[in-house]
């Protein structure tokens, strides 16, 4: 057996897990229902038990909440909802002694309507914070500066009658978008950035990253050639325009830039959230060298495309483009259908949960793991009239939100709420379905081939083998629904091959180029999952994986 590799022994972050923990849905400790730090403070040992390497905490600022948490009112505070800054410094200093990091969310392309920054900025045009955010005079017949459009439907633009101006809002109209172009606000949020440095934080997840600046000519979008934004539904409008003057501007390079030497100071880490007509080229851009983030992430495995031929096409277009940078990949998080329900069907047992964790841990990066998808949890069906989404209220029903991937974590099926509240009277701010309270996680613990003691014996196993934690990585040709791979260590030793089924029958196939390789044992997948080779020719049962050991040819 190799000897465990950390990447905590080095840059952490390099062939990282990182858990996402959504505040509001992990764990009630007050019984408000709603989730807050200390609930999570009492649940990491579950989360250090996983074996991932750090937990990134959505959004717990202060905050009218109108879009959770993502309309920030106080970059410096905590909610009351969620706790205190005091429970804050708990949460950092027990995920510590756990060994686990702490990434925290960073919106930092929009405010809350009432921020006071906003509020200052909208009282007048000559006070000292009006160009903090993006005004523009409306057109000679009244209408918005631009054709630009909000993510969430409608114009990106909100008449403000005080200023007699209209403001930028690439989100909801109660996020007005912060003014990168001016010099005071970039000083403003690196310094906001250093507060939570100065408390111990090891990295934060940047929220669309790549929204921080506009162009300042306010040129109208053209129509888009091809719809490739993968970050928006096709019954969105936003996804008609080709994004090319109301995001990922140039001047966004050099921010990034200060970002990294500041984080550079604490040893931090950064990862980003881009969502670009292009976002491979732009997670390209935005990783390239070392004086940009650290890592980036897209929406491109967060859609409902999962052929082989369609994740292959993805990561090779993206390992082309980047030089030098670290990639991280997620196939499921707190903006999209549970991967379960998203990629498996609405039949799909934990053992595809199985495959796609084993999947997504063996391409070169990083990985993002959201709260509850070690459960194998469905999406779950949240009626109209119980919706939370201001984004699935928009769009219902042909898009129902976000709220079918939020709802609580269960803990225990036969405890009140499935054991996300301890206070049966109050109702969790979004219901517990049946079907999730039934793969809580004591049935989990209790069920020995179950999804989530199947992700613990993977990652400890995946620790064993470098090439699978920081190699590189080639793919071969193989016939859908396989996806074949080999990822080879960068200092030498054995090289690993994956294949895996993707499909929900078993599959025989001939792979070619498929070097010797000795079959590994340890990585969690049973007899009855785990593929045979014969030569050339493998064979995989339905949702099943092949590991083989590639040895290296000796040195001479």
């Amino acid at each position: 057996m190799s000897k465990p590799v950390s990447p905590a022994a080095g840059a952490w972050w390099r062939g990282g897990v990182i858990y996402q923990i959504y505040p509001r849905s992990f764990a009630d400790s007050n019984g408000d229902g709603i989730g807050d730090l200390p609930g999570i403070i009492e649940k990491l040992p579950y989360v250090a038990s996983l074996g991932v390497d750090a937990i990134w905490v959505s959004p717990f600022f202060r905050s009218p909440m109108k879009d959770f948490g993502y309309d920030i009112a106080d970059y410096r505070d905590v909610d009351p909802m969620f706790g205190t800054l005091a429970d804050f410094d708990r949460l950092v200093e027990r995920a510590h002694g756990f060994g686990l990091k702490v990434v925290i969310d960073q919106v930092l392309s929009h405010t809350s309507d009432q921020h006071v920054w906003f509020k200052e900025s909208s009282a007048s045009r000559d006070n000292p914070r009006a160009d903090w955010y993006v005004w523009a005079e409306p057109k000679p017949d009244g209408s918005p500066p631009t054709n630009w459009l909000s993510v969430f439907g409608g114009s990106a633009w909100q008449w403000d009658a005080r200023r007699r101006q209209y403001y930028l809002h690439n989100f909801l109209a109660s996020q007005p978008d912060l003014n990168f172009h001016c010099p005071e606000v970039q000083q403003q949020i690196l310094a906001d950035i250093r507060f939570w440095l100065e408390r111990g934080v090891d990295g934060f997840r940047f929220d669309a990253c790549n929204f921080h600046f506009h162009d300042t000519r306010l040129r109208d979008n053209p129509p888009a050639t091809r719809r490739d934004n993968k970050s928006v539904q096709d019954t969105n409008p936003y996804g008609m325009q080709r994004h090319l003057y109301d995001k990922t501007q140039a001047e966004n390079l050099p921010f990034l830039e200060k970002i990294r030497t500041l984080l550079d100071e604490y040893g931090a880490a950064s990862l980003g959230e881009v969502g670009d007509d292009e976002a491979l080229l732009t997670m390209a851009a935005y990783t390239a060298g070392d004086n940009k983030l650290h890592m980036a992430y897209s929406f491109n495995l967060l859609t409902a495309e999962n052929t082989a031929e369609y994740i292959r096409s993805q990561v090779e277009e993206l390992e082309e483009h980047m030089q030098g940078g670290w990639p991280c990949w997620s196939i499921g998080n707190h903006d999209v259908q549970r991967v379960l329900t998203r990629w498996g069907g609405p039949d799909a047992t934990p053992a595809y949960s199985k495959m796609a964790l084993a999947m997504l841990l063996s391409l070169r990066g990083s990985s993002c793991w959201y709260q509850g998808d070690e459960l194998a949890l469905p999406e779950a069906e949240i009626p109209f009239e119980k919706l939370q989404d201001p984004y699935g209220i928009a769009f219902w029903p042909e898009f129902k939100g976000r709220d079918g991937c939020r709802t609580p974590m269960p803990w225990a099926e036969h405890m009140p709420h499935a054991g996300f509240s301890g206070n049966a009277d109050v109702l969790p701010w979004l219901p517990v379905p049946c079907e999730h309270a039934a793969r809580a996680v004591d049935v989990n613990e209790a069920t020995p081939d179950s999804m989530l003691h199947f992700m613990r014996r993977f990652l400890a196993w995946r620790k064993t083998r470098p090439a699978l934690v920081g190699g590189r990585i080639r793919f071969l040709d193989a016939k859908e629904p396989v996806l074949a791979l080999l990822r080879t260590p960068e200092g030498g030793g054995d090289s690993v091959l994956a294949v895996f089924n993707l499909g929900a029958r078993p599959a025989a196939v001939k792979i070619a180029g498929a070097p010797a390789s000795t079959p590994l044992a340890g990585h969690g997948f049973s007899e009855a999952q785990t593929g045979m080779r014969d030569g050339t020719n493998f064979r995989l049962p339905a949702h099943g994986a092949y590991f083989g050991a590639v040895t290296a040819p000796p040195r001479h």
